[in-house]
């Protein structure tokens, strides 16, 4: 079993949106994931996809996409991300996977999986602006990420490698060259995290990424263009 990651598929098979503001090599980036994709995963590998999936209003407009998904080998994993305006409750997300068979797509909502023997955790995060609203919600992240982890070392223990997925980056190169409080990454080094990886950024932001290792952490941006389209194995 293998363990591969990619974001921001940004898929609109009901009502096709260009994607050629964020650069012309997003020209039938869906046939570039697939063909990438059945090159390199078998049914029982697994497949995390850390937000922006859909750019569907709701479950049924992304109908299309999902199946898309499903039809590609192997078991897949989603987090929320900003764009995933069809993300509702738990409860009616694996309702509308199982009225339409789609056995093979899971949802990481204030919850965790244990994948090759790692735990698989994780929340969309947000960018803390200042406005009060903003502010809230970045609190709440940062609660459902604890909460994601926490239910990982409860339900599969302690000892098991922890791999975070974030929507938003937990840090940028401007956050750590403005000195600014990094509390995702606090959390993550509270629970011993060694390995996050995050979407988010296109084109020109690409610059912001931090990739490598910070703080004891490996980072690494997975948007699809960022990996021209190609997933990344993590494990």
């Amino acid at each position: 079993m293998a363990i591969y990651a990619i974001s921001d598929l940004h898929l609109s098979f009901k009502n096709p949106k260009p994607m050629n503001i964020f650069g012309d090599n997003w020209q039938n980036h869906e046939e570039k994931i697939k063909t990438d994709w059945e090159s390199k995963v078998n049914n029982e590998d697994i497949v995390i996809l850390p937000g922006d999936f859909s750019w569907a209003m709701s479950l049924e407009e992304a109908y299309l996409d999902f199946k898309y998904l499903n039809s590609l080998p192997g078991e897949k994993y989603l987090l929320k991300g900003n764009h995933d305006y069809w993300w509702t409750t738990l409860k009616k997300m694996q309702q509308f996977l199982e009225d339409n068979n789609f056995f093979t797509i899971h949802f990481i909502n204030n919850n965790s999986f244990l994948c090759e023997n790692c735990i698989i955790a994780g929340t969309r995060g947000w960018q803390l602006n200042e406005q009060e609203n903003d502010e809230k919600i970045f609190k709440r992240e940062l609660a459902r990420l604890e909460l994601s982890i926490q239910s990982g070392i409860k339900n599969y223990g302690e000892e098991k490698e922890i791999f975070i997925f974030m929507h938003y980056p937990p840090i940028t190169k401007t956050a750590i060259s403005n000195n600014s409080e990094l509390k995702f990454v606090d959390i993550m080094k509270k629970y011993n995290v060694k390995r996050c990886l995050y979407g988010h950024l296109h084109s020109y932001a690409h610059s912001y990424a931090v990739e490598g290792e910070f703080s004891g952490i490996q980072f690494n941006l997975i948007s699809a263009d960022y990996l021209n389209f190609k997933l990344l194995r993590i494990k």
